[in-house]
Protein backbone atom coordinates (compact mmCIF):
# COMPACT_ATOMS: atom_id res chain seq x y z
CA UNK A 1 0.00 0.00 0.00
CA UNK A 2 1.39 3.18 -0.98
CA UNK A 3 1.13 6.60 1.28
CA UNK A 4 2.21 8.84 -0.90
CA UNK A 5 2.79 8.03 -4.74
CA UNK A 6 4.35 11.36 -5.36
CA UNK A 7 7.41 10.59 -2.78
CA UNK A 8 7.41 7.43 -3.94
CA UNK A 9 8.56 8.55 -7.62
CA UNK A 10 10.43 11.16 -6.83
CA UNK A 11 12.52 8.88 -4.65
CA UNK A 12 12.40 6.53 -7.44
CA UNK A 13 13.52 9.27 -10.11
CA UNK A 14 16.72 10.28 -7.79
CA UNK A 15 17.24 6.94 -6.98
CA UNK A 16 17.90 6.00 -10.81
CA UNK A 17 19.87 8.98 -11.50
CA UNK A 18 22.20 8.42 -8.74
CA UNK A 19 22.85 5.23 -10.12
CA UNK A 20 23.17 6.29 -13.91
CA UNK A 21 20.05 4.90 -14.97
CA UNK A 22 18.74 6.41 -18.49
CA UNK A 23 15.06 6.06 -18.13
CA UNK A 24 12.83 5.14 -15.02
CA UNK A 25 8.92 3.86 -15.05
CA UNK A 26 6.77 5.36 -12.06
CA UNK A 27 3.51 3.11 -11.01
CA UNK A 28 0.84 4.15 -10.88
CA UNK A 29 0.19 7.04 -13.09
CA UNK A 30 -2.00 9.99 -11.69
CA UNK A 31 -2.65 13.56 -12.61
CA UNK A 32 -0.86 14.96 -10.25
CA UNK A 33 1.92 13.44 -11.00
CA UNK A 34 1.79 14.00 -14.79
CA UNK A 35 1.75 17.81 -14.21
CA UNK A 36 4.91 17.47 -11.67
CA UNK A 37 6.51 15.71 -14.67
CA UNK A 38 5.34 18.11 -16.92
CA UNK A 39 7.00 21.53 -14.76
CA UNK A 40 9.98 18.96 -14.19
CA UNK A 41 9.90 18.49 -18.59
CA UNK A 42 9.75 22.26 -19.54
CA UNK A 43 12.83 23.66 -16.55
CA UNK A 44 14.80 20.96 -18.16
CA UNK A 45 15.47 18.26 -15.58
CA UNK A 46 14.06 15.22 -17.20
CA UNK A 47 13.66 14.38 -20.84
CA UNK A 48 10.73 12.98 -22.95
CA UNK A 49 7.67 11.62 -20.77
CA UNK A 50 5.09 8.74 -22.14
CA UNK A 51 2.56 7.26 -20.21
CA UNK A 52 1.87 3.38 -21.26
CA UNK A 53 -0.05 1.00 -19.84
CA UNK A 54 1.49 -2.47 -18.40
CA UNK A 55 -0.11 -5.21 -16.62
CA UNK A 56 -0.83 -3.41 -13.09
CA UNK A 57 -2.12 0.03 -14.56
CA UNK A 58 -0.80 2.95 -16.07
CA UNK A 59 2.58 4.14 -15.79
CA UNK A 60 5.15 6.84 -16.86
CA UNK A 61 8.38 6.19 -18.35
CA UNK A 62 10.67 9.47 -17.89
CA UNK A 63 13.80 9.80 -19.72
CA UNK A 64 16.32 11.12 -17.34
CA UNK A 65 19.10 13.44 -18.37
CA UNK A 66 21.44 13.30 -15.28
CA UNK A 67 20.68 16.82 -13.99
CA UNK A 68 18.57 16.40 -10.82
CA UNK A 69 21.23 16.68 -7.42
CA UNK A 70 18.07 16.38 -5.31
CA UNK A 71 14.40 16.18 -5.34
CA UNK A 72 11.89 15.30 -2.96
CA UNK A 73 8.04 16.53 -1.69
CA UNK A 74 7.55 18.69 1.41
CA UNK A 75 5.77 16.87 3.99
CA UNK A 76 3.55 18.74 5.56
CA UNK A 77 2.41 20.26 2.72
CA UNK A 78 2.49 24.40 4.23
CA UNK A 79 0.02 26.49 2.47
CA UNK A 80 2.74 29.62 1.28
CA UNK A 81 1.40 33.36 0.48
CA UNK A 82 2.76 35.05 -2.16
CA UNK A 83 4.68 37.33 -0.01
CA UNK A 84 6.39 34.14 1.83
CA UNK A 85 8.24 32.31 -1.49
CA UNK A 86 11.57 33.61 -0.14
CA UNK A 87 11.60 32.03 2.85
CA UNK A 88 10.59 28.47 1.36
CA UNK A 89 13.00 29.27 -0.83
CA UNK A 90 15.82 29.36 1.71
CA UNK A 91 14.38 26.66 3.42
CA UNK A 92 14.36 23.88 0.05
CA UNK A 93 16.69 25.30 -2.17
CA UNK A 94 20.52 25.31 -1.77
CA UNK A 95 20.85 28.39 -3.55
CA UNK A 96 19.09 31.46 -5.08
CA UNK A 97 17.64 31.07 -8.60
CA UNK A 98 18.64 27.68 -8.49
CA UNK A 99 16.22 24.53 -8.43
CA UNK A 100 12.10 25.25 -8.57
CA UNK A 101 9.64 25.12 -5.91
CA UNK A 102 6.19 23.15 -7.33
CA UNK A 103 3.35 24.12 -5.60
CA UNK A 104 -0.47 23.76 -5.82
CA UNK A 105 -2.26 26.71 -6.46
CA UNK A 106 -6.25 27.93 -7.32
CA UNK A 107 -4.75 27.95 -11.42
CA UNK A 108 -3.15 24.36 -11.38
CA UNK A 109 0.09 23.15 -10.63
CA UNK A 110 3.22 25.15 -11.13
CA UNK A 111 6.38 26.18 -10.09
CA UNK A 112 7.01 29.39 -8.09
CA UNK A 113 8.45 31.50 -10.57
CA UNK A 114 5.12 31.47 -12.22
CA UNK A 115 3.58 32.27 -8.72
CA UNK A 116 5.54 34.76 -8.12
CA UNK A 117 4.40 35.92 -11.63
CA UNK A 118 0.73 35.51 -11.16
CA UNK A 119 0.96 36.71 -7.45
CA UNK A 120 -0.65 33.63 -6.22
CA UNK A 121 0.00 31.82 -3.69
CA UNK A 122 -1.02 28.13 -2.88
CA UNK A 123 0.68 24.48 -1.03
CA UNK A 124 4.05 23.30 -1.52
CA UNK A 125 4.05 19.82 -2.87
CA UNK A 126 7.55 19.32 -3.80
CA UNK A 127 11.24 20.97 -4.81
CA UNK A 128 13.99 19.92 -7.55
CA UNK A 129 16.97 21.18 -8.15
Amino acid sequence: MQIDPLNDALVKIYNAEQAGKFNVELTPASKLLGNVLNIMQSSGYVGGIERVENGRGDAFVVELRGTINRCGTVKPRHSVRRQEYEKWETRYLPARDFGLLILTTNSGVMHHYDAKDARIGGKLLAYVY
